[in-house]
């Protein structure tokens, strides 16, 4: 879905749908007080958000499954697999299957280290840990309550920040913004060089990121693009484009976890060529492109990159000892 325009302020609707979003609220209250969850026997680090859509989850995911791996640990990516059909608990091969098997962002983790997808997020968590799993980073799943996570990360995209401030449906939060903060160990604010919106107070100073593109999109400076995403939010992925130092002649936006049909793509790569321009998307958007059209279009990829990277590793080594021998 893409998130309605009148998430980002608080007009007549927001606040007409506010018995609805208090229902909301309070079905997820209970979820959490009904829960049982499970505990693993190895670390279980998860990334999420509080509002519906991105906010940088993935990329976070990945840059602390790079930091693990540089201690040495055999970490296991756990993903419920949204927009793919399958349930799971399964490892995601990326060699057999698509994004409309386990969704697009298992499978850019997979490309990274063993990824599963799993609805039963515990179900998921054992399947790892019998494939070899000596920690678990949960990418999304702050507000699933069925698995014991050691250490929380919660991202929050600047720019966009909490949208309205109001809980599903009259805004885009997933859960009151008091209650999510409070339950998170770690605040990851993603900054883009947009304009931030602002936050609430926050307990304690967050973690600052930033997504850092690869040497490949950097080489598009000076160039005609026409760029496309299907992502939580595109104006940021358009952002980024513009901060290449590209000639940005066209731009489209798609919902988020888009499945590309064949024929819309080739409509935007011809688009692309009578602008004499080269089509460019993301690599989440990458991975749900039709076989026959990916050669047309050029990735940009990004990596985030903490700008405090001692307080980040002090954080992980803290919550690794209490589990870890």
């Amino acid at each position: 879905m893409r998130a309605p325009e009148f998430w980002t302020r608080d007009g007549i609707l927001a606040r007409g749908l506010q018995p609805l979003a208090w229902l909301y609220g309070a079905a997820g209250r209970l979820r959490r007080v009904a829960a049982r969850p499970w505990r693993a026997a190895v670390p279980v680090i998860c990334v999420g958000n509080l509002v519906a859509g991105g906010a940088g989850k993935t990329p976070t995911a990945l840059a602390l499954g790079r930091a693990l791996a540089q201690r040495g640990i055999a970490l296991h990516f756990l993903s419920r697999g949204h927009g793919g059909r399958l349930p799971g608990p399964l490892r995601v091969d990326p060699d057999r299957h698509r994004a409309g098997d386990v969704g697009d962002e298992p499978l850019l983790l997979a490309a990274a280290a063993p990824a599963w997808i799993a609805r039963d997020r515990a179900a998921g968590a054992r399947a790892a840990i019998a494939g070899g799993a000596q920690a678990i980073i949960m990418d999304d799943g702050f507000q699933n309550p069925s698995l014991v996570k050691d250490l929380t990360f919660l991202v929050i995209d600047e720019a966009y920040g909490l949208g309205n401030g109001r809980v599903h449906p009259a805004g885009p939060l997933r859960e009151p913004a008091g209650v999510g903060l409070a339950r998170a160990d770690v605040v990851v604010l993603l900054q883009s060089g947009e304009t931030p919106r602002p936050l609430p107070a926050l307990a304690r100073p967050p973690l600052t990121a930033r997504l850092i593109p690869s040497p490949d999109a950097l080489a598009l400076r000076g160039r005609r693009v026409l760029a496309f995403a299907g992502i939580g939010r595109p104006q940021r992925f358009f952002h980024t484009v513009r901060e290449l130092g590209v000639e940005l002649v066209g731009q489209q936006a798609f919902p988020d976890h888009y499945p590309y049909r064949e024929d819309e793509i080739w409509k935007l790569v011809e688009l692309a060529r009578d602008l004499d321009a080269q089509a460019v998307t993301t690599a989440k958007d990458a991975v749900r492109l039709p076989p026959g059209a990916r050669a047309m279009v050029t990735v940009i990829d990004v990596a985030l990159a903490f700008d405090q990277p001692d307080d980040l590793d002090h954080l992980l080594d803290r919550a690794l000892a209490t589990v870890l021998p």
